[in-house]
């Protein structure tokens, strides 16, 4: 592979602008005026220089992009709207392996290298939803990563259990939870039967929580206690969480402490009027935050772009965060944050690191989530897809 050169740009966290210099998919050196004269030369001068994307939470296989237009349907309730996505995935063909490419192929465009997704597992579906962000995975120069997701419970849905099994058999990275006590009315056999799978297989768990108030509290604590005495720190997340909007100060600390001693990570989208977790709080108390849009254009809502700069924007400004330092702290989410919550190695700015790396017209990176400006050059293992 030919060595590319960014010349001029300013490293997000240097301080300083350095070139970088790439070859065989890695960084190889980072520094003020590097010598590379057989280096391909790209000019990024005064541009911000991002590592890739990482959108740590969606639903691939849900997705309506890149089709005809469809009038949202679903009613105001999470019941609804599972309803609604049941009786009309047939209708309109969902899995669809094309509009699952053409998403990831929007979201290559903004810079996203990496996509943790949750795919529906019943007993209606089988894994025909695996199968399908499979191959359109395999067409699009974007690293996919699956939860084996148990959309309409695991408990109250006979058979799903054996389904998550053999998504795990198949390749798929992780195991999905869904409101413990909200949805299957059983916490303490829901998380017996998905943490043992993680650690029957290695997986990665994530846990769906929209549970709120004392009740979705008392599951974040079973969550901790579980990970931490089965040794599963790093490899377990929670999305949405919110509950933790919703409670007071000393209880927000509590579990913002024993989410970071047990090495438990959140993800958050910020969407609609949902409650957002405390991002600031929750980073000073040392806990991973990621972030991902959720629903991309489905049929639990017509929203969503695949931009990860513009998701960041809206968890800034649902956190009510002015200041550049806060802002900044969405930006981590939808980065470093997501990395760590994917486990990824190899991620970064620094030498050594995979050449995953996004170039856009911004001073800093509180800019870059306001404006989500249009990316002027995204590298995926050290080759240049758009520029």
């Amino acid at each position: 592979m030919t060595a590319t050169l960014l010349r001029g740009g300013r490293p997000w966290g240097l301080g300083a602008p350095a070139d970088i210099l790439v070859e065989d998919g890695l960084i190889r050196r980072v520094g003020p005026a590097l010598d590379a004269p057989a280096a391909r030369l790209v000019d990024v001068s005064g541009r911000l220089v991002l590592p890739g994307l990482v959108e740590a939470h969606c639903h691939l296989d849900k997705t309506l992009y890149g089709g005809p237009w469809v009038p949202h349907s679903a009613g105001d309730s999470l019941a609804g709207r599972i309803g609604n996505d049941l009786a009309r995935r047939a209708e309109l063909g969902v899995p669809s392996v094309e509009r699952i490419e053409a998403l990831l192929r929007r979201m290559s465009a903004f810079g996203t290298t990496h996509v943790r997704t949750h795919t529906d597992i019943d007993p209606e579906a089988g894994l025909r939803g695996v199968e399908a962000v499979r191959e359109a995975a395999g067409r699009v120069p974007v690293t996919v990563q699956q939860v084996a997701f148990p959309q309409h419970g695991v408990l109250t849905n006979p058979g799903t259990a054996e389904l998550l099994e053999e998504a795990l058999k198949s390749g798929v990275e992780a195991v999905g939870g869904l409101d413990p006590a909200g949805v299957d009315r059983d916490p303490v056999r829901h998380l017996d039967l998905i943490f043992g799978l993680a650690e029957r297989y290695g997986a990665h768990l994530d846990i769906h929580l929209h549970d709120g108030g004392t009740l979705g509290a008392w599951e974040l604590e079973l969550i901790t206690e579980r990970t931490k005495a089965l040794g599963l720190g790093g490899r377990v997340t929670v999305s949405h969480a919110y509950a933790l909007g919703q409670l007071d100060d000393a209880r927000q600390d509590r579990l913002a402490e024993g989410f970071a001693a047990a090495g438990v990570a959140l993800a958050t989208g910020a969407v609609y009027d949902f409650p957002v977790p405390p991002v600031k709080k929750m980073r000073a108390a040392g806990v991973v935050i990621a972030c991902g849009h959720d629903g991309i254009r489905d049929l639990w809502g017509p929203y969503g772009s695949g931009d990860m700069l513009e998701r960041a924007m809206h968890l800034a400004y649902r956190s009510t965060f002015r200041t550049d330092a806060d802002i900044e702290l969405a930006l981590e989410a939808a980065t470093y944050g997501g990395a760590r919550a994917l486990g990824l190695t190899g991620y970064g700015l620094s030498a050594g690191d995979r050449a995953d790396l996004v170039v856009v017209p911004a001073a800093g990176a509180a800019e870059a989530v306001v404006t989500h400006p249009s990316r002027s050059l995204v590298m995926k293992d050290g080759s240049v897809l758009h520029n």
